[in-house]
């Protein structure tokens, strides 16, 4: 996995699939956060979220206050997120 940020985007590369993956996108994650309050995810090509990168996403959103917009690329990913009703919390957006 691989992960980049400029401005308020960030952008992952490879499958999510780890706790460690998980740490990344969260150290990736909290200094975006901390200068905006908007964010777009970009996750180019993983085929699954772990449920803590969820939780975390999660948590930004309602307990935080971050508005989040999630674009992925993978069709299998995004019906998952959206068979888990996450389409509208996650502004989530196939491209």
């Amino acid at each position: 996995m691989d992960i980049s940020t400029s401005s308020n985007k960030i952008t992952i590369h490879g499958n999510i699939k780890s706790i460690g993956d998980f740490q990344s996108i969260k150290n990736s994650v909290d200094p975006v956060i901390a200068s905006s309050k908007n964010i777009i995810i970009d996750i180019v090509d993983s085929l699954s979220l772990t449920s803590a990168v969820i939780g975390y996403f999660n948590k930004l959103i309602l307990k935080d206050k971050i508005s989040i917009q999630v674009n992925v690329g993978d069709r299998q990913l995004y019906d998952l997120l959206n068979d888990l009703n996450l389409t509208s919390v996650f502004n989530l957006k196939k491209v």
